[in-house]
């Protein structure tokens, strides 16, 4: 017997938790280091026209067709074309597989809120170090991994309204705090203007091929499209709920809340002469370093950063968590709270064998790269990118163009006035950009072993999906 279908108690509880989703990881930690890497301002404005005339297209189309069938990404594809099934498979692998290194670096924000009160900031020259000394500890990181898994338990368990609308009341609002305080005290610092400059000044002159892959690509996964969470998120709506203005609002609320995270990093870089390419230690290592010369002010800061960075991780796992059980609840009828724990069960172990390859485990590899690796580069740089080039097609060539007219319009009571341009972007535009940023993505992976095995699981998918 199916169990019933939960909504979301309000629009505000809905906005903020597909806002969470959006915003995560990607915003805080990849965002200003791929900013850095590319340019600054002029990659922006790419990232900018992709986030807007992509991203928030494909954010629409995941809303319509989570909310037409009433089903997460398995059962919604089903519903539409059962030879579509592992499309919405590929969703809940990937969302499965991100979850097996997502919550590591959740924990290394937990862990870092508590080393910003007890020295980390003392010695600036061995913060590095105590990065380097952290992430390969073989206890330590697994105690702060176990920790933000169980936040996502409970607040899974709890369900849509009572768990995740609840928590995402609390938490955005709370994050949205953190970084204006974070923004003002960094674009106050002597020297912060050209820390300004390098973010809002384009210097097309840095502009390449790949930062138009890279904007592209950060757009798209920065939203959380591709791996089935909108989707999820967009079957808990209820009818009356106007799609194409909640995606613009979440897609706004997700590229301001990364824009703020780059305004409360770069301006204080560049007051203290420090490298904006600094590549994903960023976060952990140069920030903290930053911090370190504010005196006793930088501890409090520090805190409130890390603070910031875990409750960024938390509200986009707790999206990655429920595609994986509203999978279980939907396909194979299992009560939520026991989906929940059989997940997090699994996903307790995959975090432990990942934050071990850091450490003790780090002389063991899979297919030329440890467990922490493989999880990253097969979700980031095959599934997510496959996964989302196939949504953009389904959605465009497969779902009936007056499906999603009705369900845009709310079967005609609200308007949409950009309908027709936006289906022409789903259908004919949007697929091949993606598809770009899929072969390149893959063409890039350094283990071609790694690849061929990526590919294969989605061929195996493909075939035996009906089955799942």
């Amino acid at each position: 017997m199916n169990q019933p279908r939960e909504n979301w108690g309000s629009r505000f509880g809905f906005l903020m938790a597909a806002a969470g989703s959006a915003i995560g990881l990607g915003n805080i930690w990849r965002f200003p280091y791929t900013t850095g890497q590319n340019g600054g301002g002029a990659f922006i404005l790419i990232y900018l026209v992709f986030v807007f005339a992509i991203g928030l297209s494909v954010m629409t189309a995941e809303f319509a067709v989570g909310r037409r069938t009433g089903l997460a990404a398995v059962g919604a594809f089903k519903k539409y074309d059962s030879r579509w099934t592992f499309v919405g498979v590929i969703g809940v692998v990937s969302a499965f597989f991100i979850m097996g290194f997502y919550p590591v670096v959740g924990g290394w924000a937990i862990a870092y809120v508590l080393k910003s009160f007890t020295g980390l900031l003392s010695n600036p020259a061995g913060i590095g170090d105590v990065f380097g000394g952290f992430i390969t500890n073989s206890v330590e990181p697994l105690i702060y991994m176990l920790i933000f898994l169980a936040l996502n338990i409970v607040i899974v368990a709890k369900g849509i309204g009572g768990g995740i609308e609840k928590a995402a009341k609390v938490l955005m609002p709370a994050l949205f705090g953190i970084l204006v305080i974070l923004m003002v005290r960094s674009v106050t610092l002597p020297g912060a203007s050209a820390g300004l400059d390098f973010l809002f000044k384009p210097d097309f002159s840095e502009v390449t091929g790949q930062t138009f892959l890279a904007a592209l690509g950060q757009a798209f996964f920065s939203l959380s499209l591709g791996m089935g969470c909108m989707i999820t998120y967009g079957s808990y709506l209820k009818k009356d709920e106007n799609l194409p203005q909640n995606a613009a609002i979440v897609t706004t609320l997700d590229t301001l809340f990364a824009i703020f995270a780059g305004i409360a990093i770069f301006p204080a870089l560049f007051a203290y002469g420090m490298e904006p390419a600094a590549g994903p230690g960023l976060v952990f290592v140069v920030v903290p370093i930053v911090f370190s010369e504010w005196g006793a002010l930088g501890v409090a800061f520090s805190a409130l950063f890390f603070v910031a960075l875990a409750v960024a991780a938390l509200t986009s796992s707790v999206s990655l968590l429920e595609v994986v059980v509203s999978y279980l609840i939907d396909q194979k009828n299992v009560a939520r709270k026991k989906a929940v724990y059989i997940s997090g069960a699994i996903m307790t172990v995959m975090g432990i064998l990942s934050s071990l390859s850091l450490g003790a485990m780090s002389g063991f590899t899979f297919l030329g790269v440890g467990v922490f690796d493989f999880f990253d580069i097969l979700t980031d740089k095959i599934f997510l990118a496959i996964g989302g080039m196939l949504l953009a097609i389904f959605a465009g060539w497969v779902v009936k163009k007056e499906d999603l007219k009705a369900e845009l319009t709310n079967e005609g009571t609200v308007q949409f006035k950009l309908f027709e341009i936006w289906y022409a972007m789903v259908k004919y535009v949007i697929p091949v950009a993606v598809a770009f940023v899929a072969v390149f993505g893959i063409l890039d992976i350094s283990s071609k072993s790694l690849m061929i095995f990526g590919l294969g699981i989605i061929a195996v998918l493909a075939i035996f999906s009906k089955k799942l």
